[in-house]
């Protein structure tokens, strides 16, 4: 029986990642830009998105303005205290980028050029493609890619799909010419697989060590999430072989004053630990390619 299922990875000899400056864990913050992408009745559609957002007290019908708002405190305030916060401590972030969101909003497009962000691509809008056709999708991830290499100036080197991608999604970003590709939560350090008789390049992402956790599931405190992640590290430090650990922030959630504090005091924590470095997503796809090259 042929499994399409790999249950048994890199097993207990993982590679050395070889990573820059002898850290024994680099850690990657993605910043998800997706305010302005997302399903809203003014922008013709049937309904308002809410996920991620805090959530209606009470069953709603028609147009969410409460919603709506929500996403605009994203771009408005929550993204620009994010890039405070990066900034200030001089550390490079990712950002996955729904290209309608970066359309709408010239000045933060800017920012991220600015502070050498790398943008990878999050979508067209922000929406599933597990149930596009093979010719929608394709059209979706090309015209994405057009769309934020003129919103930011540079062509996306790397891709995440809104969960969920579809089984043609790999191929495909291949096939538009992607690097790497992120729709993937299974591992702690990169690898190759193979699709037909290309190589692709997956740096898996988390959706563990991610702000989700408080809308979904009860963090309720920036010191709640300055424990949660820093253990993640420790852990990592005392128990494993070196790492790769990503940290999804959201403009909407952690943003908000309470929380960033605890995103805030996890980066001076992580500046003064001499193991940990803090590198962009692409630099890692890239240095993943140098050091361990497909077989």
């Amino acid at each position: 029986m042929t499994d399409a299922r790999d249950f048994r990875g890199y097993g207990r000899t993982p590679p050395d990642p070889r990573w820059p400056g002898g850290a024994h864990v680099v850690c990657n913050f993605v910043i998800n830009y997706e305010e302005g992408g997302e399903y809203a009745v003014p922008d013709g559609d049937a309904n308002s998105e809410n996920a991620l957002t805090e959530g209606s007290t009470a069953p709603f019908k028609g147009r969410d303005l409460a919603a709506e708002s929500m996403f605009q405190y994203g771009s408005r305030a929550g993204f620009w205290r994010l890039h405070r916060i990066f900034t200030k401590r001089g550390l490079p972030c990712t950002v996955f980028a729904v290209a309608r969101a970066l359309e709408r909003n010239p000045e933060a497009c800017a920012a991220m050029r600015e502070a050498g962000w790398d943008v990878a691509g999050h979508g067209l809008r922000w929406e599933m493609h597990n149930a596009f056709d093979e010719a929608t999708e394709r059209q979706r991830i090309a015209d994405a890619t057009d769309l934020i290499t003129r919103c930011i100036g540079e062509r996306p080197a790397g891709w995440y799909t809104r969960y969920a991608p579809s089984l043609n999604t790999r191929r495909l970003l291949l096939d538009a010419g992607y690097e790497y590709d992120s729709d993937a939560y299974d591992d702690e350090i990169p690898y190759w697989v193979k699709v037909g008789e290309r190589d692709a390049l997956v740096l898996p992402y988390s959706l563990v060590h991610n702000d989700v956790r408080f809308p979904r599931m009860a963090m309720t405190s920036g010191t709640e999430y300055f424990d949660y992640m820093r253990d993640a590290i420790e852990c990592v430090l005392r128990e494993d072989p070196p790492r790769m650990l990503s940290f999804g922030l959201h403009n909407r959630i952690i943003a908000h004053p309470g929380r960033a504090m605890g995103l805030a005091r996890l980066l001076d924590w992580i500046g003064n630990h001499p193991r940990v470095a803090v590198m962009r997503r692409v630099d890692i796809a890239r240095h993943w390619r140098q050091e361990h090259p497909p077989a």
